[in-house]
């Protein structure tokens, strides 16, 4: 894998755009760009993963540098694991 840091760069900024759309979707936004960037990547660790287990078609994929990014089913993997932090670190009001 040859990821030069021109392809870091644009890694972490589609990282952070799903991130992003990930948050708005599961309706739970805490944090900023950087917590964007990483709900983006595991989003896409989450996506992979059930896109190997559940043998899905991998709908939309970015190659960049050699490293594939899976855009649809990162953002499903990202909104999916917003909403559960969502619901385990809900604000109890007393």
């Amino acid at each position: 894998m040859n990821l030069t840091i021109e392809s870091l760069i644009i890694l972490l900024i589609v990282a952070g755009v799903v991130g992003a759309i990930g948050q708005k979707l599961s309706g739970y936004s805490r944090g900023g760009c950087l917590t964007s960037i990483a709900l983006g990547f595991i989003g896409a660790l989450i996506g992979s993963w059930a896109v190997k287990q559940f043998n899905l078609p991998e709908i939309y994929t970015l190659k960049v540098g050699g490293t594939s990014f899976p855009i649809i089913w990162a953002i499903i993997g990202a909104a999916a694991f917003v909403a559960v932090l969502g619901l385990l670190t809900r604000r109890r009001y007393v």
